[in-house]
């Protein structure tokens, strides 16, 4: 409340309080004082009236009485008068009407309850006695007009007490009001403010003291200017030091990013470089290794292998490594399937794991969707790593692979995928160290286990850049759980049983119990019947089984086992499929009366569900092509065409036969140009495109058959490309690939695309029993010299699907085109047209793919990766020992003929 409201109420509201109580006091005893008054007069009037009455009614003069009763009515205040005999009977009544009845009094009776008063008086010597009613109207009409004068007293006082009051706080707050206008003018920094310094002494002296903040805030304002001023001064000075510092930081900053350009460069070209000399490395170690050699030479021939791969590992993961380092590593988002995804890598892992007798087992729990979208290659590279890790630190036991549904949104699901092991384990201090650059937890662990510790840091970068975590928990001696999340994306669709056993008995021998309780589930999904075991463990077999499912883990391969597993197959009523904990070159062989199959540890869903359907005669899928399948009959103007678009002859000619063992019509092109000639004429059921082509490449002849609509928009279209990276893989099918196969092709690969979007069975090529493909004999690929061979007639029947006679025609068509593709690289190299010179060295390169022609084919790999990667200054050299190469091929031409 204001200093100005509490004068005015102080100095109006004490003296009016003190008016009101004085005027009410006076009203008070004032109009005391009239009624004493009136009550007095009337009792004396009336009782001297009451005297003469009774001297007139003693003398019985009525007229008297009248008279007088009369008399006392002219009083103003009295209304009526009534005379009483000693009964109570009227005598004599004047005046308006009594309103009340009276009682005989013994004595003066005044009666001021009511409206109207009423006084009762005997008469003297006699029994009869007066009654008068008074109105007492007079009486309250005067209380009023006192009131209202003692009111409008009041008023006046208080009118003039406000006028008072307001000059008084006027008085006094002005000079306060004026003082605070100052100090807020004086916070604004307005300092052309002064205050009279007159009025009352307490704010003169407070006028005063603003006036010396005023005085003293303008000085300090003047110094605090003259300081900014100064500082403004340095503050410039400081920013053109800085600005020259900015640009020195600028320059080596520059300087900096060209390091990390060129290191980064250095990186891929030196990765390039080294990758293309390792995969001729490992390549050519897994052709020695199906020839002749002693227990000496495949025990080294192993060690080369296992040190290539090693090597190859490193690459990549240093690539990898830079690629976040630098921010450039893009993730992909296409569809996967986590059971296809980790069987895939257990299946991959499966080697290093039977060395140690391992049990590896991948569960995917029936919530997890099936359309899934994600980076599937940087998902594989991740469980890859963490199963490798728990391979290579487990010594026995086993590792398991546990995918499940962490959390379901809308159009979204986050996975927990586990890693878990039973190896050696870590204590808290070593764990801390897992996910940082170049260490691992033990400074031994790299001598005794290898590797460069890189790739925990890679698998947590990835999953955090995919919007997840990973997470470790482990004891030592206890193993460990390597855990992560990620976010797919999805439509909620689950997955359907792959077939359908319709109550079948399956028998299922498993001694590993995360595995039995797998495969239960999974026969149980399947609508299979699995007898429970009984309590000697063994198998109660209700008659007859259908099927048994049997496990051989490694004590199952000692010799005195393998008699008694072949004694029970023997006597086996069914057929069998053995599960063997090993790698198919240590599975010895076992007879199967009954029919069945051994398949090796672990096993994927689909194998296992295409091998039981095989078993029962159950209908397979057409989806997958499965061994022992015919061709359905169909009439001649119904079989699958298929358009092969390629600019090397002998990639067409070897495309054209394995559509021809395959009972599939081929249509051939050379170029995007005549694909599209006959799209716009032929009925083509499926295209297999080369990507690069001169003229119109792969990816503007596919956009072309596009834009003729109709069918040409749902046309499976499949590229033929010698690029195996993923990154090239992923591009193709964003740009509307159907699928990719990758040269040399793989017969059996090419049939499985075909099945898979043709939507038929299609016979599976025929297998050597070392696993390739059926080759005739021919000359060695390793010359007497330790040089590679010109000519290898066993590599070109492998590569040709097994056929010598196809090979002999792939390198036919090689040597024919010889003279054409010198004569097309010499003349890009003399006008130094990279695009030229690397549409040449690819055509080579393609030609050579399906011959047995090792030296060419290895330098035109080296020499088209070089280009890629160099450009033509690195290329020169390599350039050289290619037409060296060519000159060493047509004289191996000269000498067959």
């Amino acid at each position: 409340m204001s200093i100005k409201t509490r004068l005015l109420l102080w100095l109006m509201l004490l003296p009016l309080s003190l008016l009101a109580i004085t005027s009410a006091l006076t009203l008070t005893h004032e109009s005391n004082e009239r009624r004493s008054s009136l009550q007095q007069h009337l009792i004396e009037t009336t009782s001297l009236t009451a005297q003469a009455m009774s001297s007139a009614l003693a003398n019985q003069q009525i007229d008297t009485l009248r008279t007088l009763g009369k008399a006392l009515l002219e009083v103003d205040e009295i209304r009526s008068v009534r005379l009483f005999s000693a009964d109570g009977t009227p005598l004599m009544s004047l005046g308006q009407p009594p309103r009340t009845s009276a009682r005989r009094p013994t004595e003066t009776t005044l009666d001021t309850n009511g409206a109207g008063w009423q006084l009762t008086l005997p008469l003297e010597n006699s029994d009869d006695w007066l009654a008068v009613e008074i109105e007492t109207f007079g009486l309250t009409l005067s209380k009023y007009r006192h009131l209202l004068i003692h009111g409008l007293g009041l008023l006046l006082a208080g009118l003039g007490l406000f006028l008072l009051a307001y000059s008084l706080s006027r008085r006094t707050t002005d000079p306060l009001i004026a003082i605070q206008a100052a100090l807020e003018r004086l916070n604004r920094g307005d300092h052309g403010v002064r205050l009279p310094e007159t009025g009352p002494e307490e704010t003169a002296q407070i006028m005063t003291s603003v006036n010396a903040l005023r005085d003293h805030l303008e000085r300090v304002q003047e110094d605090m200017q003259a300081q900014i001023e100064q500082n403004t001064q340095d503050l410039q000075e400081s920013m053109e030091t800085i600005e020259v510092k900015n640009i020195e930081l600028d320059i080596a900053h520059r300087r900096a990013l060209e390091a990390s350009r060129i290191k980064s460069e250095f990186l891929a070209n030196m990765s390039h470089e080294i990758r293309t000399p390792l995969n001729g490395i490992i390549g050519f170690c897994q052709l020695l290794g199906r020839s002749q050699l002693d227990s000496r030479q495949q025990d080294w021939l192993e060690h080369m292998q296992k040190t290539s791969d090693s090597l190859l590992l490193l690459v990549n993961d240093i690539l990898d490594f830079s690629k976040i380092e630098a921010g450039k590593l893009e993730l992909e988002t296409v569809h996967l399937d986590m059971v296809d995804l980790v069987d895939e890598v257990l299946g991959m892992q499966a080697p290093q794991a039977h060395q140690k007798g391992l049990h590896l087992l991948g569960l995917v729990f029936d919530d997890v969707p099936t359309d899934l979208k994600g980076d599937p290659l940087r998902i594989r590279q991740v469980l890859t790593n963490l199963v490798n890790n728990a391979i290579k630190f487990t010594e026995s036991g086993e590792v398991i692979v546990r995918v499940m549904l962490e959390e379901s949104r809308e159009h979204q699901v986050i996975l927990r995928v586990n890693v878990s092991d039973t190896g050696i384990g870590l204590p808290r201090e070593q764990r801390d160290r897992l996910f940082k650059a170049f260490s691992q937890a033990n400074s031994s662990d790299t001598r005794q286990f290898g590797g460069t510790g890189l790739g925990l840091v890679i698998c947590r970068q990835l999953i955090e850049q995919m919007g997840g975590a990973i997470t470790m928990s482990s004891e030592p001696g206890q193993g460990s759980i390597f855990s992560f999340n990620i976010p797919l994306s999805t439509r909620h669709e689950y997955r359907a049983p792959e077939l359908d056993l319709g109550g079948r008995v399956v028998v299922l021998h498993e001694s590993h119990l995360a595995t039995r309780r797998a495969l239960n589930h999974l026969l149980s999904t399947w609508n299979a019947k699995v007898p429970a075991r009984g309590d000697n463990g063994h198998t109660v077999l209700p008659p007859p089984p259908d099927l048994v499912l049997a496990s051989l883990d490694a004590k199952d391969l000692a010799p005195e086992r393998l008699a008694s597993w072949q004694t029970c197959l023997d006597e086996s009523s069914c057929p069998t499929i053995l599960m063997a904990n090993t790698s198919p070159y240590d599975m010895p062989e076992l007879r199967l009366p009954m029919g069945g199959e051994t398949l090796t540890k672990p096993i994927s869903r689909q194998v296992l569900a295409d091998t039981i359907k095989r078993q029962l005669g159950l209908s397979a899928p057409s989806k997958l092509p499965t061994p022992k399948t015919s061709l359905p009959k169909l009439a001649a103007t119904d079989l699958p065409r298929v358009l092969v678009v390629d600019d090397v002859a002998s990639n067409r000619l070897l495309l054209q036969e394995l559509l021809r063992e395959a009972g599939i019509t081929s249509l051939l092109a050379a170029s995007g140009e005549e694909a599209l000639a006959l799209a716009q004429s032929e009925r083509i059921d499926l295209v297999l495109l080369d990507i690069r082509m001169p003229g119109m490449g792969g990816e503007a002849t596919l956009e072309a058959l596009r834009q003729l609509g109709g069918a040409w928009k749902t046309c499976p279209v499949i590229a033929v490309t010698a690029h195996a990276r993923e990154e090239e893989r992923q591009r193709l099918l964003s740009c509307g690939m159907h699928d990719v196969l990758i040269k040399p092709i793989d017969a059996r690969m090419l049939i499985k695309l075909l099945g898979q979007h043709l939507g038929l069975a299609l016979p599976t090529p025929r297998q050597s029993p070392n696993g390739s493909s059926e080759t005739a004999s021919g000359e060695s690929h390793v010359e007497a010299d330790g040089e590679l061979a010109v000519v290898d007639m066993q590599m070109g029947a492998r590569l040709a699907g097994g056929r010598e006679d196809l090979a002999r025609k792939t390198l036919t068509l090689l040597l024919e085109s010889l003279d054409e593709s010198e004569a097309s690289l010499d003349a890009a190299w003399q006008a130094k047209d990279e695009e030229a010179l690397l549409d040449a060295i690819h055509h080579l390169n393609g030609a050579c793919r399906y011959c047995g022609v090792p030296q060419l084919a290895l330098l035109a790999e080296t020499l088209e990766t070089r280009l890629r990667v160099q450009g033509l200054a690195a290329v020169g050299p390599l350039l050289q020992e290619l037409y060296a190469a060519m000159g060493r091929l047509r004289a191996w031409q000269s000498r067959q003929a």
